[in-house]
């Protein structure tokens, strides 16, 4: 209940005073408080009550707390005040989701949406947008920044995103003084030093903390068909204990569902006895049913795979499962039709509308970055309405859209971050299972990991009960930031800007520590210096000689070593089919017959061989120690299959019958170092020397070893403590130091730098290769393009081909292939600057969108031009095509902005009206 809503009548005296105190400290306050339908938690009113109060505020609570109460008090401050109200979000679909929340409360008039694809409203009192259209508006000087007085940063912690969470920290920068900022982020572990530097950079700011979840949530693992709940009682330091049945379960399955062994007997077979069955887990359809009957659903169900997403539904749709009834399947198909009427009917089949329509009526969807946006904004609203029932996931969800569930299932706890398959951190399990628990709605929340071979309930129990989450900045200057910087601020002042981010505050902090142990480190040193002092001598100047000679030694034995490898090397070239030799060591060692030399032409030889005890396989230089000769010949088939049981066993009984004898001893090598001049003479002067002499030699090289062991560490320390001190400034040095050359920037005479013609087209050119951008203009290498030529070689600078697709991906030819030669050009040599001057490098052209967006933008069907690409080995969906296609209808929208009416200009102008057509306009006002 509401604290406007409480009765006098049966309020005890205390209560009723408290509340009276309340309204009048914080009238506004208590007036929002009294249009809720539910009372505010006390960190709610905590926050609220700092911005009433003139402060900026912090707010770091779980996913489902509440903190965008904070925020939306922040726009009804705004509306009462006659002021603005900017509300950012990190995704355009966040966006979109808030801004109809507020229409909702405020109605639409009141309310406006800029994101890259949508602007709606933009000069309404309250703004939803994306952080980047922000950020932009500040390095423009927008008047839409004139009466702004208050800025909420939803999502804040997505500053430590390496991609774009520069963003975040360039808006809190630059921002006006006398603006208001309302920051809310998932509970990270070092709320207090980010809230520090917010306070440094922005005034009085309030830091609120809440880490109590509204929804209590369950930890479970499906065992099976069997749920047990993940942990079982307390220990004695009160720590959470894992369900002993549930450990007793998993061991006994690991056991009955471990490994066949692989090695067996002598004769190589495997070993006999009873075989394993295979671990199946039970299947997609049965976790579901399952969950139904329990009572939790609604769930997300997270599988790390777009592909796994859809492969999912299509599975229980196979089955014949249905989670709705005839009612909820009518009001499904109500509301797809409506979200997807600006589809075009021609493009339904290719967009699988139909399969997928059919799975949102059996209450089954996916959600993930390869889906439609229509589709998408579908599942969402089907989801917060409660019609879907379960919806498989990627990650991306977990990214702040609002849909909470009841229940949360993670399939597996391994995902591919685009390199490589990496564990789940405890902060990624926290945000995925944040998503369980439904407020207002849920009594409770509950969290499902499925066991299979190699989950262990401990880990899991790790995952669920680590609560340290540091948030860290990716802030790093880049060629826009600079030039826009140097255009508003100045050099100086831009120098002074960067010392004043985040990251440069986490660096300097980082520093104090490492002073400290400089300070340690001096002082063990001096100590160190004193227990190595010798009597009779330098002991230091003794112990650099047997230094010197220990180096002289190593160095020479790896001479020896790859002069014996050299010498295998070259000796296994010589070898030929049928020569007998001998490995000298190692498992294989023995007699081995040569079945195929393995010469390449790039790299070391790799005879294959068939041993004496039926082994085969490619021998390498590492298996050899000395030269390789031949012990002799045997005539081979004209043929052999080394993977045969019965000829690997025929070809060593005839290397055991040949008489060919493995040679009985090895040649020693003189070694190097007994003939080494400079060893002699460094081995005479350690003799010669005082401390030679000296009974406590030994123990004063202990020391003498420790001395040196801590010097490097201390050198590395100072290297550690003067790369990072200033480091932003220096690396925004390099920055300016390569526009100059390139003529974005200008030394006038008074020494001030100035932003030249070109670096104010830089300035406004926001893209990952925003520099190579404004070099194929300034060159002009785009100059004799069409709007379909420039679309495609435009894609190649936004573009980033997934793991698996072709190689070399197809282009069109002339115009096209010859613009996107130049573009590379300029890429290759943009590189060796950025080598030079010490920069990150600017990511690499890639084409693999080109043929596809060609096609689109000369007016082909969306089935013609995804049937070409999956022809060509690119598998592209609908999603995906409609995301790329935005994305470069962005970059194009920039280079027409920034461009003017040249031809470059009017022919990006004509591309995004040809890009901008069915599919990829649908939705996009």
């Amino acid at each position: 209940m509401a604290e406007s809503g409480s009765d006098p009548a049966t309020s005890s005296p205390a209560e009723a005073y408290a509340a009276h105190a309340r309204r009048n400290a914080h009238p506004e306050l208590a007036g929002f408080a009294g249009e809720l339908g539910f009372e505010l938690d006390p960190f709610q009113r905590t926050a609220c009550q700092a911005l009433e109060s003139g402060r900026g505020v912090l707010v770091c609570a779980p996913t489902g707390a509440g903190k965008t109460v904070v925020g939306e008090f922040a726009v009804h401050r705004a509306l009462a005040a006659g002021r603005k109200c900017f509300y950012t979000t990190p995704i355009k679909a966040l966006s979109n989701q808030k801004y109809a929340d507020l229409c909702e409360r405020y109605g639409s008039d009141a309310v406006g949406l800029l994101t890259g694809d949508t602007s709606h409203n933009g000069d309404a009192q309250v703004v939803v947008m994306t952080t980047e259209v922000l950020r932009n508006m500040l390095y423009a000087g927008s008047r839409s920044l004139d009466q702004l007085g208050f800025v909420v940063m939803d999502e804040v912690h997505y500053l430590a995103d390496r991609f774009r969470g520069a963003v975040w920290e360039e808006v809190i920068l630059h921002l006006p003084e006398h603006v208001q900022l309302a920051s809310l982020s998932a509970t990270v572990s070092n709320a207090e030093e980010f809230g520090e530097w917010l306070q440094e950079v922005r005034g009085e700011t309030t830091i609120v903390v809440d880490e109590h979840r509204p929804v209590p949530l369950w930890q479970h693992m499906l065992v099976g068909s069997r749920m047990h709940d993940l942990f079982g009682g307390e220990t004695a330091g009160r720590e959470l204990k894992i369900n002993p049945e549930l450990m007793r379960q998993t061991q006994q399955l690991l056991r009955s569902h471990a490994p066949q062994p692989r090695r067996g007997g002598p004769d190589g077979k495997r070993a006999k006895g009873p075989r394993r069955p295979k671990f199946q887990p039970p299947a997609r359809a049965e976790v579901l049913t399952g969950l139904d009957a329990a009572g939790l659903l609604p769930a997300i169900v997270f599988i790390f795979s777009r592909a796994g997403c859809d492969q999912a539904v299509a599975q229980c749709v196979r089955t014949g499962l249905r989670l709705t009834t005839e009612a909820e399947a009518a009001q499904i198909r109500e509301i797809a039709d409506e979200h997807t009427a600006g589809l075009p009917e021609n493009d339904l089949t290719v967009l699988g509308y139909w399969e997928w329509r059919d799975g949102l009526e059996r209450g089954l969807a996916t959600h993930h970055a390869g889906l439609l946006p229509a589709f998408k904004e579908t599942v969402e609203d089907l989801f917060v309405r409660g019609l879907v029932k379960a919806v498989f996931a990627t990650e991306t969800l977990a990214l702040g859209i609002n849909m909470p569930a009841r229940t949360v299932v993670l399939e597996r706890l391994v995902k591919f971050n685009g390199e490589s398959h990496v564990d789940l951190t405890p902060g990624e399990y926290t945000q995925l299972t944040g998503r369980a628990g439904r407020r207002g709605i849920d009594v409770e929340g509950h969290a499902v990991v499925l066991w299979q071979p190699g989950v262990d309930p401990k880990q899991v129990g790790g995952l669920a009960s680590t609560r340290t989450y540091p948030l860290r900045s990716s802030f790093r200057p880049g060629y826009n930031m600079a030039v826009n910087l140097v255009h508003r601020v100045g050099r100086e002042s831009a120098r002074d800007l960067l010392e004043q981010s985040f990251a440069q505050f986490q660096a300097d902090r980082s520093v104090v520590g490492m002073s400290r142990r400089l300070d340690r480190n001096t002082a063990a040193l001096d100590g160190y210096a004193e227990a190595m002092h010798c009597d009779r001598g330098d002991f230091q100047e003794y112990f650099q000689l047997r230094k010197r000679i220990s180096d002289r030694e190593k160095y020479l034995a790896r001479q020896n070593k790859q002069s014996r490898r050299v010498e295998a090397a070259k000796s296994l070239e010589k070898l030929r089919k049928g020569d007998v030799i001998a490995v000298p060591a190692g498992r294989r060692s023995g007699l081995a017959v040569v079945i195929d030399p393995g010469l390449e032409p790039m790299s070391d030889p790799r005879p294959l061989v068939v041993t004496e005890d039926r082994w085969s396989g490619r021998l390498s230089v590492a298996d050899f120690t000395s030269p390789v000769e031949s012990l002799g010949k045997i005539k081979l088939p004209k043929h052999v299959d080394t993977r045969s049981p019965k000829s690997r066993r025929d070809l060593a009984s005839t290397l055991r019958n040949t008489g060919i004898r493995t040679p009985g001893g090895r040649t020693r090598r003189r070694s190097d170092a007994t003939d080494d001049a400079e060893l002699a003479q460094l081995r005479k002067a350690l003799r010669a020397h005082p401390c030679h002499g000296c009974a406590e030699r030994d123990h004063h090289a202990r020391w003498a070893e420790r001395y040196e062991r801590l010097v490097a560490e201390t050198g590395q320390l100072e290297r550690k403590v003067a790369a990072t001190t200033h480091s932003l400034a220096r690396s925004f040095d390099r920055i300016t130091a390569l526009l100059a050359e390139r003529d974005y920037l200008a030394e006038q005479d008074s020494g001030a730098t100035e932003v030249t013609e070109h670096g104010l087209r830089l300035s406004r050119l926001y893209s990952e290769s925003d520099l190579l951008t404004a070099e194929c203009l300034r060159v002009g290498v785009w100059q004799d393009l069409g709007p379909a030529e420039l679309a495609a070689v435009v894609s190649s600078l936004v573009f980033e081909s997934r793991r698996d697709g072709p190689l070399a991906p197809q282009v069109p030819s002339g115009q096209v292939s010859d613009a996107l030669d130049a573009t590379w050009r300029l890429w290759g040599e943009l590189e060796d600057d950025e080598r030079r001057h010490k920069l990150d490098r600017t990511r690499e052209p890639d084409p693999g969108f080109a043929w596809p967006v060609y096609r689109w933008a000369r007016g082909e069907s969306l089935e013609k031009v995804l049937t070409t690409a999956a022809s060509a080995g690119q598998e592209l969906s609908a999603g995906d095509f409609v995301r790329w296609c935005r994305q470069v209808v962005d970059l194009l929208d920039q280079v027409r902005v920034v461009t003017g009416r040249d031809p470059v200009g009017s022919a990006a102008a004509k591309a995004v009206t040809a890009i901008r057509r069915g599919v990829v306009a649908a939705g996009v006002s």
